[in-house]
C-alpha cells in the first residue's frame, strides 16, 4: 500500500520579517500616532459642531 503524502500547511509568519521592516528608514514625513488619532477625533467634533450649528441657523430661520 503506498501512502500519500499530507501536504504541510505553510507556517505563520515569523516576527522577524516584521523587526526588519521597522527597523529600515523610510523617507517621508513622520507623523507620531497619538497626532494622528487627535487630528481624527477634533475633525469628528468640529463636524458635529457644524451640524449642530447648522440645525440651530435653520430653526431661527
Amino acid at each position: 500500500m503506498s501512502q500519500k503524502k499530507k501536504k504541510n500547511a505553510p507556517l505563520p509568519a515569523s516576527s522577524a520579517g516584521l523587526l526588519r521592516f521597522f527597523e529600515d528608514d523610510t523617507p517621508g514625513i513622520r507623523v507620531r500616532p497619538e497626532l494622528t488619532v487627535g487630528l481624527g477625533i477634533s475633525l469628528i467634533a468640529i463636524s458635529i459642531l457644524l451640524l449642530y450649528l447648522a440645525s440651530i441657523h435653520v430653526l431661527v430661520t
